[in-house]
């Protein structure tokens, strides 16, 4: 299953890694040199979360920005929930 978000799409991508040497020049030391650079990942913070996908309860992974902007609808746990929805629509109409 790839690292992908369901809703922002948001995947793996690629960086650089960066290791400092040496003391800062306002400590009295020459200053800092970058060494050991080196290629790294940075992959999306993603959960299995159950959202509501076409009007059915469905497994996927979100990242957790989708979920904190409220992209992720989760479905009702309990029945009598669904029942008092039914009620509102039809007192509505």
């Amino acid at each position: 299953m790839p690292a992908t978000c369901f809703f922002t799409g948001k995947t793996t991508s690629r960086g650089m890694k960066r290791v400092w040497r040496g003391q800062a020049i306002s400590k009295g030391g020459f200053g800092l040199k970058p060494t050991g650079i080196t290629r790294r990942t940075f992959k999306p913070n993603l959960q299995a979360v159950t959202a509501i996908v076409d009007g059915a309860p469905t497994r996927v992974r979100a990242s957790a920005k989708a979920i904190k902007q409220g992209l992720v609808v989760k479905p009702l746990k309990r029945k009598y929930g669904y029942t008092r929805q039914q009620k509102a629509a039809a007192a509505a109409h």
